[in-house]
């Protein structure tokens, strides 16, 4: 299968994120960056409304920062919200962090399965939280396509899912662990049957480890992160709804690219083929949002916007502005 024009984007990316790997670990970007002095928070704010406002079209690039805005902070630090839905795991076996249960070196199988059911329980009924919440006004009757590296299926809860291209995974869907198959199947159901065998212990049952219908190996979560992540049809399928959104608007006027919360480990699958199209389309401007990096590279510096700040703030105040 030939990859996608969106996929072609990400791969030029990831090579050179592998060529100035020491940058990227440093929280540096290879880009040249612009000496522009950024203008007021309220500047860039009243500009982003406005950006929006006169948009014809409007690409959202939704990674890990998004969702931590809203609540979701649980994946890589010991926070409240870690406590508050991996407590009983947090106190037995020390772990600090959902990606750290992850990759924790549980026992047994029954105690592995516990975990992932609870982490994926939690993503799975999550009420859209309030950055996605601000985002469906801001974009109230606009024509918009969203992007997203993240898998806990909020921007598929909050969006059509035609609209949205989830192209590192999703929490609803099991894969083999031996990719025997090519097929992804639901995960919500049996993930439900785990949390409820288990009540207030930290196993489950055997016979509930799930496994592939096809072969009999044991299943895997469908995302990229854990380990043999299935790069299949759904995958594909995921990648050229990115790139049949983004050809069908090469020549449109007034597109409007916003990326929140990209960090510096994946800057490959939003930020930086964000920046290329920005580049290659004249009449696009690429807003960026991060708490922690300030980056507006010098080649669109006089067609992006890079707002350091809070996402969650950003979005309120861009919602208020916009009187949504």
């Amino acid at each position: 299968m030939n990859d996608s024009m969106y996929e072609q984007l990400v791969l030029q990316a990831q090579m050179n994120y592998q060529n100035y790997y020491g940058m990227y670990a440093q929280g540096q970007t290879p880009v040249k960056l612009s000496e522009k002095k950024p203008l007021s928070y309220d500047e860039q704010i009243q500009i982003f409304a406005d950006k929006i406002k006169k948009a014809n079209h409007v690409i959202i690039g939704g990674a890990s920062g998004l969702s931590a805005a809203g609540g979701g902070d649980f994946y890589y630090e010991d926070t409240p919200s870690f406590k508050k839905y991996f407590g009983k795991f947090a106190e037995k076996y020390g772990i600090k962090g959902a990606f750290a249960g992850v990759r924790y070196p549980w026992k047994t199988r029954e105690e592995y399965w516990a975990y992932m059911a609870t982490f994926l329980y939690t993503t799975q009924h999550a009420a859209v939280r309030k950055p996605y919440a601000d985002l469906q006004a801001i974009l109230k009757d606009k024509d918009y396509f969203i992007v997203t590296t993240n898998q806990d299926t909020q921007a598929i809860k909050a969006f059509p899912e035609d609209k949205v291209a989830q192209i590192q995974g999703d929490h609803r869907f099991f894969q083999c662990s031996k990719n025997c198959t090519d097929e992804v199947w639901d995960a919500t159901a049996p993930v439900a049957k785990m949390v409820e065998a288990m009540g207030d212990d930290t196993k489950i049952p055997s016979e509930l480890i799930p496994r592939c219908p096809n072969c009999g190996a044991e299943a895997f979560p469908w995302v990229r992160g854990y380990g043999n992540f299935l790069e299949g049809a759904r995958y594909h399928e995921e990648y050229q709804k990115i790139s049949d959104d983004v050809t069908a608007h090469l020549e449109t006027e007034n597109v409007v690219f916003v990326e929140l919360g990209v960090g510096r480990m994946t800057p490959m699958f939003i930020q930086e083929p964000f920046w290329m199209l920005t580049g290659h389309m004249k009449d696009s401007y690429d807003i960026m949002v991060n708490q922690e990096y300030q980056f507006l590279p010098e080649f669109i510096e006089d067609r992006a916007q890079a707002i350091k700040g809070d996402i969650d703030q950003v979005l309120t105040d861009v919602r208020q502005v916009l009187g949504r």
